[in-house]
């Protein structure tokens, strides 16, 4: 075996290994095949990194108290609850009008909805402006990286998946809630009902779902926190690829504030791919037994592609 190509079967090794790491991380999972074509596997050796190198214990619920400086978002709620719902009583928080929110654009379709305010380099303008308040707040914890106000409707649910950066960790703050144990969130499979004035910090790269099997609309404050680490050399790194991931990852609530990269070629890709897929769904109504035909030799010409990668 030449040197080439042993390179390559490691990296290869170690990139399925991570994935696998991930997957079997925690109780709940993902179905294996849909773990591997999963947007999450892509940060897999990176996601087994923070694992690694990780100040907090691996586990799904966090103690918030670790993290005293998010006391002052809990202890200020209802100023932030007064902001957040004058957006939501004039219609600021709602779904990417553009299709161009990459990492949220399946839970619209479910009726979840956002207001974005800060995104890891610095506050939307159009938060600045409509909560200047809930902004200062946030913006005074340098640690948040995130923040946005997000709303689920009554008899609605968020199906399960893991979020794919492990450079963060999850906070939630309840601020118009249900108030109800119908109304709650499991994270690899432990359960945390949304209260008003109450808050939690959890992990969010193991499996979670939520369910509001009431009539009422949750609103709560949503924030990614920098995931504290052992190492300082890491501290740097995931500094730096959270930085440039947050420039890349740039949302708007307003037409005029900018769009990062991937959110752009989401919005593109997302244009052609409704198109292709309702030809696909009209192809295959008309042909049933020849797209069945068809998975299997497409799966033969990935691996047959990804063979020729390694030994070709």
């Amino acid at each position: 075996m030449t040197f080439s190509l042993a390179a390559k079967v490691l990296v290869l090794l170690l990139f399925v290994g991570s994935i696998l790491y991930v997957h079997l991380r925690g109780k709940a999972r993902l179905p294996v095949l849909r773990q591997f074509v999963n947007h999450s596997a892509l940060f897999a050796p990176y996601n087994a990194l923070m694992y690694l190198f990780s100040g907090v214990p691996s586990k799904p619920y966090l103690d918030r108290s670790k993290f005293p400086e998010l006391d002052v978002l809990r202890d200020n709620w209802e100023t932030i609850r007064d902001e957040a719902m004058h957006l939501f009583d004039e219609g600021y928080i709602r779904a990417a009008e553009k299709n161009n929110d990459a990492g949220f654009g399946s839970f619209f379709k479910k009726g979840w909805k956002r207001f974005y305010l800060k995104w890891y380099d610095k506050p939307l303008p159009s938060a600045e402006t409509l909560c200047p308040k809930t902004v200062a707040l946030v913006s005074a914890i340098p640690n948040v990286k995130g923040a946005m106000f997000a709303l689920l409707p009554g008899g609605s649910h968020l199906n399960p998946h893991r979020d794919p950066f492990a450079g963060s960790l999850r906070y939630h703050l309840g601020l118009s809630t249900p108030n109800s144990d119908d109304c709650r969130i499991f994270v690899d499979g432990q359960v945390y009902a949304w209260r008003d004035g109450e808050d939690v910090m959890f992990d969010e790269t193991y499996v979670h779902w939520v369910k509001n099997e009431t009539e009422q609309t949750r609103v709560i404050l949503f924030c990614d926190v920098e995931r504290p680490l052992s190492n300082r050399l890491m501290t740097r790194i995931n500094r730096a690829i959270s930085a440039w991931l947050g420039r890349a990852t740039a949302p708007q609530n307003l037409d005029d504030e900018r769009v990062g990269g991937i959110n752009q070629a989401y919005a593109w890709s997302k244009h052609f791919s409704d198109k292709f897929s309702g030809v696909v769904k009209q192809w295959k109504r008309r042909n049933p037994k020849a797209y069945r035909i068809m998975r299997p030799v497409l799966a033969v010409v990935v691996l047959t592609l990804l063979g020729y990668w390694l030994f070709g």
